[in-house]
């Protein structure tokens, strides 16, 4: 008599795609790299001789930024309803709301660089002084992961338009939003602070 495995119950294994796991890793070694800049940016900062930022330096918008910065995090909130609709099958509710996150992640994006050319203009450049390098060496280096994310987010909404749109593509993609989203507060702290 031969026993057979039974097939009622099947162990679960978790399967995670390929995009997902793949976005994981790099967020996980970006966020090393993010942990490096902010480092240095704190030594560069402990150690300066006179205060921070260096005279004759315009001050950063603080205050502006910090109304990007909501719109940044609504952006991920947007998202995080997007993606659970999704994931609920009920993929004719996640167009909109992902429509808004991206909207909301272009006005970010757009919103950094009129802010840049601002202080460009007030006269805080890259070798203008060890602020202004730190300053735009962190803030660039997100501003790219954002629009990165934002780029994976809009093949997220064409592949949603088209019907073929895989569980990994919009996985990994919100991983990478929700990673951007979370680091700039952060980021935000650190430098404009």
């Amino acid at each position: 008599m031969t026993t057979r495995a039974s097939t009622a119950h099947p162990e679960r294994q978790l399967v995670v795609p390929h995009g997902v796991f793949a976005t994981v890793i790099f967020v996980l070694c970006e966020s090393m790299f993010f942990g490096g800049l902010i480092s240095a940016h704190t030594i560069a900062e402990t150690s300066a001789l006179t205060t921070w930022p260096p005279p004759g330096q315009p001050r950063l918008p603080v205050e502006a930024t910090l109304i990007n910065t909501a719109a940044l995090l609504v952006s991920g909130a947007l998202l995080g309803v997007a993606h659970r609709q999704y994931r609920r099958g009920l993929r004719f509710k996640v167009k909109w709301p992902l429509l808004a996150a991206i909207a909301l992640g272009t006005f970010f994006v757009a919103f950094q660089g009129y802010e840049w050319v601002q202080l460009i203009g007030e006269g805080l450049t890259l070798t203008s002084s060890t602020h202004g390098g730190f300053f735009y060496l962190i803030v660039g280096a997100h501003g790219l992961h954002a629009l990165a994310a934002l780029i994976a987010l809009y093949f997220v909404y064409r592949g949603l338009s088209t019907g073929k749109l895989g569980s990994g593509l919009f996985g990994g993609a919100a991983i990478f939003w929700y990673w951007v989203v979370i680091m700039w507060p952060i980021l935000y702290w650190k430098v404009y602070w």
